[in-house]
């Protein structure tokens, strides 16, 4: 390869640096590292110098003027990109090679590697990158500032009927949208006018349910209405007037699937209420599994009310109820089809690895079956949870005709659309008629969480109880070490010791809060109120098991942890076999066999024998059993001659004697001493006899082993049973506080429990009674204790989870005990929406006065933080959908078995098995004392190894010597449920400690992600001081079953704060007293583009926290601490030097986004900029969602490329829009991209 006699030159000309426009190059900012880069003319690809990352320019700045002459033909990222000097085509040059031929034109090259750098300009100063910017772009994603949640409601469309007798709302994103225009006219309006039976909400969900049901799917099934309204606003009512007006078309049959038998009751009482008295009310589960319609059972039409458990029950025959149902129908059945509570049927589609309910499957099948029927699902947490929504497959949301072509593509779609799109989902359901969901008003309801802390006697219980179990495992662990065979059950043994464990602590919780709720109800009871006690679980299997036990009468209450316990250890503490004793009278002849099949051996000339295998006398055993000795023996014809043994001659058969073990054959006379008198069977050789005696010695040394190990177990195992007896433990909480409340003639209980104890008219001891008399039956008897408390005969109720479901407890004005209501919760349900439906029992419709909460929780792990959270849920009510992160925290944030949780969980077990360092300092230690948190690290490993969560511990030796080392397995380090239920099982002090650093790197983790902009922040508020929707708005899409439609509104926003405002507000912090000696204006420590930001600062709702308002964005929703304030910003003493730079940058704001004039995505980028132009897509988004996903997936931005949901109001007329936030760049593609779905309005 010759070099040319005068080199050429190797490089164009260099780009200017740091010259934005040009024919040089340009600036971008590293997709890596975020530094801005130079990029020479004609490169469209390049590595990033400082992070080594290949990337390519974006396509905005990719015009024909910057490609190389020649194009490339693909860039090498591991080489060097040179432009060969005489055809400027682009070479892949290897790192190190200074001289080769351009493959182009054949022209030799040299590489002058002085004048390389060239191509990768030195680091920009750090200026360039703008932190001020970066930092409001994180501010915006975050969204603006905190809006009210709940608007009141009223049927915006309807006016028949009398207003609802309470207070309802609706979340203010519903109530952006208006349902369709109402066509469908009642036959029962006038009965229903007449009577004031339903109100005017309710009435509005018939005409809307029955106007839904004229549609059909392209499917070819009826459409399906969904009922969402919380609990307390009448639902029951709301479907009796459906069955009432459907009746009144001929359609004179009903289903109506529910939770609980008992609300057959109240089933029949509210169509008493609508009028609909005519109309019979059958129970399933009192009938027959033969035909409905058959002469025998008599069900000709009515509603036919059953159980979501009796829907997937069958009789000993194999009839299934299901079956049962769809033959009563009939085919073309067309009448209502009722799923109320429909939640039961949730896990229709499981989560991974786990099965479908057969609920949920049986609610498909029969949907499936009975395609013309008028579905309604009725329930207040229906979607809370979008993969719960399988079974609604009458709402149309996805199948044929849809952009979803099944349901997990549907659910796919909205969790790639994060907590915003399930919002947005009630949104278009209740745009296109087919959903409803108003929520009872908590105005009026008090709450307060009260700490019940643990008591000295009952904290000192429970560490003793931990510190029990702790021994119990070791004890199980020594005790199954022992046992020779390693038993197939001791996995099990180990899972019902876990379910045993957590069901105790449960218990322990519960029990500690026992004398506060019976405090605070009598104080209740000493004003003039009455008392709800709700709780989960009633300790009736641990009562009715210790009943069997010590019989009816007791010295006094049970207590369900130590039942709890005994039962575990006696039913599951490792035993090794007890050994069977020899019989005496056991044959030597049928031992020397055993002996003998279990050790073949060989014959006197070395010969393998085969031995017969061993059988019992009882077989009938005869001498065909055994096969003869030899292979060649057994081709003989005849059996007459055998070889003696002994001298090796032949002898006939019946001369030679067999040895009864061996079955070696002899002559008599060749033994010594010589046998004569012996018959043949009863005989045994010398050397088997010896064998056998020296196996029943052996025989019985072992089973006098055995037998001691067994005792020794045993004794072990009374001795444990004995410190169970002899713990401190607390009584079963339900009769405890039934017996501190007066007994059972005081308190109403409606649990699902058959029996309960009560003590006796002495005082002393106790009596196990029925629950039921002989005037009520058992299937009665919640109803009858209702029945007393709501007519003033007793005043306090206790109610369970399985007891009170749909249950009315509130002071109702039809009854007679209107005494005020306060609320206790003794055991809240690990579920803020299960834990709301219990709320629901005294808060609902037509009540004298709102009832009084008191959330009960004990200074242990997660109960304060729990009860926080779902009192604040509380105040707010819940979105329904919990996509309105403003409807309290009880979202992602702080659900602890999230992403983030999972997150937080791996690096805290991480941290404490010293794989990794810990996030954050753990509680009660300091980074400046290393040695106070090797110290806590030592503790929390060894309390994770006495629960089981660290396993295969080894204490170590030498230079580790005091070191545990175990491992966790990896199913364990993000299991969050685990973890939080095995904590219970902890002392109190670590246990808390634990829970603390746990909530704390969640926390850390959860701001991490708001401060990178990747959490998911659901529903954001667009506010500024002016917003003015500009314009008409554009129709892009109308949907063509309700004629709802999807509209792209396009708003112009001025966020600014003047100076004058800005002054305003920090004179009125100073003039109230709450100001703080660090507020005041601010202005960046550095300068970008030759000027710095301003801001104003003042402390905000948390000490050392800093509230921002910003000259052109206004007040954002972050607060920063004051180190990092400082740390940027610097205190501008001169009101007049701020005022100065505030004005300024409020005016270039306007113009221009805070990237300055050289913004690569220029008009478009909207980072901190003061006017701006908003668009969003409101109305139905769902059938669009596809289209929508696509277009935004195209965008350069990350932040761009996510779906966000919006709340807009416009300041002029305070008309509210949400929808979906399209930024300016995707506007034309969005566009371009619905003209195929609908030609845009003309």
């Amino acid at each position: 390869m010759g070099q040319p006699s005068v080199p050429p030159p190797l490089t164009p000309p260099a780009p200017p640096l740091m010259g934005g426009g040009g024919g040089g190059g340009c600036q971008v900012r590293c997709a890596g590292c975020r530094m801005i880069l130079t990029v020479g003319a004609g490169l469209t690809e390049f590595v990033c110098p400082t992070c080594q990352l290949p990337q390519m320019l974006p396509p905005e700045l990719v015009s024909r003027t910057h490609l190389p002459p020649v194009p490339a033909h693909g860039i090498d990222p591991t080489k060097i990109q040179l432009p060969c000097a005489h055809c400027k085509a682009i070479l892949n040059v290897p790192h190190g090679l200074s001289r080769f031929a351009c493959p182009q034109c054949g022209i030799d090259l040299a590489v002058d590697v002085s004048k390389l750098k060239q191509f990768f300009p030195p680091r920009p100063p750090p200026e360039e990158v703008n932190e001020v910017a970066i930092e409001v772009e994180r501010e915006e994603d975050e969204g603006g500032m905190v809006g009210e949640t709940f608007t009141d409601y009223r049927p915006p469309k309807l006016s028949i009927g009398p207003p609802h007798p309470d207070h309802v709302v609706e979340t203010s994103s519903l109530s952006a949208v208006q349902p369709p225009e109402p066509t469908y006219d009642l036959k029962i309006k006038d009965d229903l006018e007449s009577s004031n039976a339903l109100s005017c909400l309710q009435i509005e969900t018939l005409v809307y349910a029955c106007q839904r049901h004229l549609h059909h799917l392209q499917s070819g099934a009826r459409a399906g209405f969904f009922i969402g309204d919380g609990a307390g606003v009448g639902k029951g009512r709301t479907i009796a007037g459906l069955i009432w007006e459907n009746w009144h078309h001929g359609m004179r049959k009903a289903l109506w699937i529910s939770v609980g038998s008992d609300l057959k009751f109240d089933a029949r009482r509210d169509l008493d209420d609508v009028g609909a008295t005519s109309v019979e009310v059958h129970a399933l589960n009192k009938l027959p599994y033969s035909k409905l319609d058959s002469k025998s059972v008599g069900v000709r039409e009515g509603v036919v009310f059953l159980t979501y458990s009796s829907l997937i029950a069958s009789s000993e025959k194999g009839r299934s109820r299901l079956q049962q149902l769809v033959q009563w129908c009939g085919s073309g059945y067309d009448g209502l089809v009722i799923f109320d509570e429909c939640h039961k049927a949730k896990n229709l589609v499981p989560e991974a690895g786990g099965q479908p309910t057969r609920t949920g499957e049986a609610v498909l099948e029969l949907q499936a079956r009975l395609p013309d029927a008028r579905v309604i699902y009725c329930s207040a947490t229906g979607a809370s949870e979008p993969r719960n929504m399988g079974y609604m497959i009458r709402l149309g949301l996805w199948g044929a005709g849809t952009c979803f072509s099944n349901f997990r593509e549907f659910l796919g779609a909205l969790d790639k659309g994060g907590v915003g799109a399930l919002e947005l989902v009630a949104m278009d359901m209740k745009a296109r008629g087919m959903y409803v969901c108003r929520t009872l008003s908590y105005k009026g309801a008090e709450f307060e969480t009260v700490e019940a802390p643990l008591e000295g006697q009952m904290t000192e219980m429970y560490k003793r109880a931990a510190e029990f179990w702790a021994e119990l495992r070791v004890e199980l662990l020594s005790a199954s070490a022992f046992l020779t065979d390693e038993k197939p059950n001791s996995s099990q043994v180990w899972r019902v010791y876990w379910a045993s464990h957590q069901r105790f602590f449960r218990h322990m919780c519960m029990s500690a809060k026992v004398p506060a709720a019976v405090r605070l109800s009598k104080q209740a009871l000493m004003e003039n109120k009455c008392v709800v006690i709700g709780l989960q679980s009633t300790g009736e299997a641990r009562t009715e098991e210790a009943v069997t036990k010590y019989g009816l009468e007791l010295d006094d209450f049970i207590s369900g942890p130590r039942e709890l316990l005994l039962k575990f250890v006696e039913e599951n503490y490792p035993l090794p076999e007890k050994p069977e004793s020899l019989p005496g009278e056991e044959s030597v002849k049928e031992l020397q066999r055993k002996r003998h099949s279990a050790t073949p051996g060989v014959s006197l000339k070395g010969r393998v024998r085969k031995v017969a295998k061993w059988k019992p006398a009882s077989d009938g055993e005869s001498d065909e059993d055994f096969e003869p000795d030899s292979e060649h023996e057994s081709t003989e014809s005849d059996d007459e001659f055998q070889i003696c043994e002994i001298c090796n001659t032949e002898e006939e058969r019946k001369k030679l004697l067999q040895c009864s073990c061996c079955a070696q054959l002899v002559h008599p006379s060749c033994l010594v001493p010589p046998m004569i008198e012996l018959v043949s069977e009863e005989w045994s050789c010398h050397l088997c006899k010896e064998k056998t005696d020296e196996y029943l010695q052996a025989r019985h040394a072992y089973v006098a082993e055995l037998l001691k190990r067994y005792e020794a177990a045993m004794e072990r195992k009374s001795k444990i049973l004995e410190i169970i007896r002899s713990l401190d433990l607390p009584n079963n909480p339900l009769d405890d506080i039934i017996d501190q409340l007066g007994g059972p003639d005081n308190v109403a209980e409606m649990t699902g429990r058959r029996g309960m104890l009560v003590r006796a008219s002495t005082g002393k001891g106790v009596t196990y009674q029925a629950r039921n008399t002989k005037e009520v039956t058992m299937e009665m008897v919640n109803m009858n204790e209702k029945q007393l408390f709501m007519d003033g005969k007793k005043f306090v109720a206790i109610i369970s989870e399985a007891g009170s479901a749909g249950v009315s407890l509130q002071a109702d004005r039809r009854a007679i005990n209107q005494r005020r209501r306060v609320h206790l919760t003794l055991e809240l349900p690990w579920s803020a929406d299960r834990a709301i439906q219990q709320f629901g029992r005294t808060h609902r419709s037509n009540q004298a006065s709102a009832p009084e909460y008191r959330l009960l929780f004990t200074n242990l792990g997660g109960e304060r933080r729990f009860a926080s959270i779902v009192a604040k849920r509380l105040e707010t009510l819940g979105a329904l959908t919990q996509g309105d992160r403003r409807a309290g925290p009880l979202l992602s944030a702080y659900n602890y078995d999230s992403a983030y949780g999972k997150r937080a969980l791996m690096a805290m077990y991480r941290g404490i098995m010293e794989q990794d360092s810990l996030p954050v300092v753990p509680p009660g230690c300091s980074s400046e004392k290393p040695e106070t948190i090797q110290e806590f690290i030592m503790k929390a490993k060894a309390a994770l190894v006495s629960v089981g969560i660290v396993r295969d511990s080894v204490l170590g030796n030498g230079k580790d010597s005091g070191k545990l080392s175990g491992r966790i397995v990896d199913s364990d380090m993000h299991d969050v449920g685990r973890f939080l239920n095995r904590l219970l099982g902890l002392p109190p002090d670590i246990q808390n400690r634990l829970f603390e650093l746990f909530v704390s790197i969640l926390d850390l983790l959860v701001q991490n992600a708001r401060t990178e902009g990747h959490f998911d922040s659901g529903i954001v508020d667009m506010k500024a001081n002016v917003i003015e929707l500009q314009g008409a708005p554009k129709t892009v899409h109308i949907d063509p079953m309700s004629g709802a439609s999807t509209v792209m509104f396009t708003f112009t926003m001025d966020r600014g704060i003047t100076w004058e405002s800005a002054t305003t507000l920090l004179d009125e912090k100073q003039k109230d007293g709450l100001g703080s000696a660090s507020d005041g204006f601010y202005e960046s420590k550095r300068e970008w583009l030759g000027r710095r930001h301003f801001l104003l600062a003042f402390e905000g709702s948390a000490s050392g926290m800093f509230k921002m308002v910003r000259p052109a964005v206004g007040e954002a929703l972050r607060e920063m601490p004051l180190a990092e304030l400082k740390s940027k910003y610097r205190r501008v003493s001169s009101l007049e030097k701020a005022r100065i730079g505030w004005e300024n940058e409020y005016e270039v704001s306007s113009k221009q986004c805070m990237h300055g004039p050289n913004c690569k995505l220029g008009n478009f980028c909207t980072v901190g900029r003061r006017l701006q132009e908003v668009n969003v897509l409101g109305g139905l988004i769902l059938p669009i969602w596809g289209t929508i996903e696509k277009a935004l997936s195209k965008q350069a931005r990350q932040s761009h490329k996510r779906l966000r949901v919006v709340r807009i109001e416009t300041t002029t007329d305070n008309q509210r829009i949400v929808g979906l936030l399209v930024p300016n760049a995707a506007v034309e593609a969005v566009l371009q991209d619905l003209a195929w779905v609908q030609d845009l309005d003309p």
